[in-house]
């Protein structure tokens, strides 16, 4: 007690006092991410240490620099970062592979750290242990881009200063090598396809690029058969457990396409195979508008095309393909007939050039094959030795 009365308190760095327990509490105000001032309590097993924790919370108030409002739980930040700015700004595909990185990864394995004190040690620790355990390094690098998410916007709310998961290293992610389709083997799941009810998706896509959810979500509204455009403003998703309409994704995803002829006699032969499909329905069916439907009238379900992509596949011998490399398959094939990036870029709706310059710069083997034998001419002419 004799030292606590000995002891002046200097200009500015709160209350300080010794507890009964021994130890020392000091007290200040601090701004807040809020913008207003609140006292805060630091504590330490000497004077002198809880005075240099005032002073350094108090610079860096005086700096501008905002203490939390609240003490966050890594845990609870986590969740009010998937509610209040992933769900009403990012897409339901994203949001739900968040979410489900946090709950089954983030929040059992750092949940309970406290926001302010996550240090890239303990991040480091966590991403080992999940290699460790058997996850894969692609899996990993989900859980690190997620984790950096949150906490690049918590420091944009000024509730951190560092984010711990940009500093943390982990191995590089294997990347998958798409080998599309060439254009005979378009060709041999084409003639495969022909008398399936979905062949004229398969065409959209092969000849578009158009991804699943686009095809899908195409309704008759948007084909202009007499100025022969296809209009590309909607997709379909399974949200929440049902299907949804929604705008795609970007600006740049919205499009106009010229209606080629194959595309023309397709879309003929299923508005023909639709009107017979609502007269066997009856009343029982549903009237959507969208293009592709069940024999009801309902939306497809997005997994049904691909299943019947795989068998389509499997009963012709074909090479298997994601159902998405159709996408690249078409971009292949643009490239090949000398359709500019910047073309390309429009026809598939990309959002950056960088994105369609990285499949045009991606060779195969007969643009290798093609150009080691003009560099062997070069060299060698015409002799075989």
């Amino acid at each position: 007690m004799a030292e606590r009365k000995s002891k002046k308190r200097a200009n500015g760095e709160g209350t300080i006092y010794q507890r009964k327990d021994g130890r020392w509490e000091g007290a200040a105000y601090v701004l807040t991410t809020e913008g207003t001032y609140k006292r805060i309590r630091k504590y330490g097993r000497t004077r002198e240490e809880v005075h240099a924790k005032l002073v350094q919370a108090q610079q860096k108030s005086g700096s501008g620099v905002p203490v939390a409002d609240k003490p966050w739980k890594l845990g609870e930040y986590l969740d009010y970062w998937l509610e209040h700015v992933v769900r009403p700004a990012k897409r339901w595909n994203t949001y739900k592979k968040y979410e489900q990185t946090v709950r089954l990864y983030l929040k059992p394995g750092l949940g309970k750290l406290s926001l302010d004190r996550i240090r890239v040690a303990k991040v480091q620790a966590f991403f080992n242990a999940q290699i460790k355990a058997g996850h894969s390094v692609a899996k990993v690098h989900v859980m690190r881009m997620t984790l950096s998410a949150a906490l690049t916007r918590a420091m944009r709310e000024e509730l951190i200063t560092v984010n711990p998961a940009q500093l943390a290293t982990l191995p590089p992610a294997p990347s998958r090598k798409v080998r599309p389709w060439t254009a005979d083997e378009a060709r041999a799941f084409l003639a495969a396809a022909r008398k399936e009810p979905l062949y004229p998706a398969f065409v959209l896509m092969l000849a578009y690029g158009l991804r699943r959810g686009e095809v899908l979500g195409l309704g008759w509204d948007e084909l202009d058969m007499d100025q022969q455009e296809i209009r590309v403003h909607w997709q379909l998703q399974r949200i929440e457990g049902e299907l949804r309409r929604t705008p795609v994704k970007t600006d740049a995803g919205r499009r106009h396409l010229p209606m080629l002829p194959i595309v023309w006699d397709a879309m003929i032969e299923l508005a023909d195979r639709q009107m017979y499909a609502k007269r066997a329905a009856g009343a029982g069916w549903v009237e959507t508008g969208f293009v592709f439907t069940t024999r009801t009238g309902r939306p497809i379900e997005p997994r049904n095309l691909a299943r019947a992509f795989e068998r389509i596949c499997e009963n012709a011998g074909l090479r298997r393909i994601r159902l998405h490399d159709l996408r690249h398959t078409t971009a292949s094939l643009l490239k090949r007939m000398g359709v500019p990036p910047s073309d390309a870029k429009e026809i598939l709706g990309h959002a950056r050039i960088s994105v369609t310059l990285e499949i045009y710069t991606h060779g195969d083997n007969e643009d290798h094959r093609s150009g080691l034998g003009r560099v062997a001419g070069e060299l060698f002419g015409n002799s075989e030795s």
